[in-house]
């Protein structure tokens, strides 16, 4: 096999800068500028052993083996969901309980949306999983992770994300921002 003759750095700056002499560049303006991308964070296992039950509001009465792939509090205009289909939110934390029982997860999110609220964060990404079961059934937190998500008074509509930032193993939760 024969190597190509390098050519001098001064050749081949000449040839970069004739190729490019009719190169127009863009306006500062038309540029999009991207955010750094969220690490997963998971809160620590003492935190879900803190919580007491009656500290906990989520029931597990009426989850039925069919998750809802989206939620919306009543009052609220439609056009609000479809904005959190959309992302128009940026998602400002996440949550992944892959892993957890259902207690441990139960207690993890409730947490977690506390901690959400305090911090005033409007959009929250938690990641449950398909978790496919035998015969074809959903995911066991799945079920209920979209279950207990409307029992949380803060909890405006969720959403599935696109397939790319998780599908139906995730939920896009928009939460109500107090003004304190």
């Amino acid at each position: 096999m024969s190597k190509k003759p390098e050519q001098s750095s001064s050749a081949t700056d000449d040839l970069f800068r004739q190729a490019m002499q009719d190169v127009t560049p863009l306006p500062p303006d038309n540029r999009i500028h991207t955010s750094p991308a969220l690490k997963k964070r998971t809160l620590p296992r003492s935190i879900a052993s803190q919580v007491q039950q009656s500290d906990d509001p989520f029931s597990d009465h009426g989850a039925n083996n069919i998750p809802a792939t989206s939620y919306l509090r009543p009052g609220l205009n439609s056009m609000t969901l479809r904005k959190l289909r959309r992302g128009n939110w940026p998602v400002e934390d996440v949550l992944d309980l892959h892993g957890d029982t259902l207690e441990q997860a139960r207690a993890t999110l409730f947490r977690f949306l506390q901690h959400a609220v305090h911090q005033h964060y409007r959009c929250v990404n938690i990641i449950h999983g398909k978790g496919w079961q035998a015969g074809g059934n959903e995911g066991v937190l799945k079920i209920h992770t979209r279950h207990w998500l409307p029992q949380f008074p803060q909890v405006l509509a969720f959403s599935e994300p696109p397939v790319n930032a998780g599908g139906g193993g995730a939920v896009w939760v928009l939460l109500k921002v107090s003004a304190d």
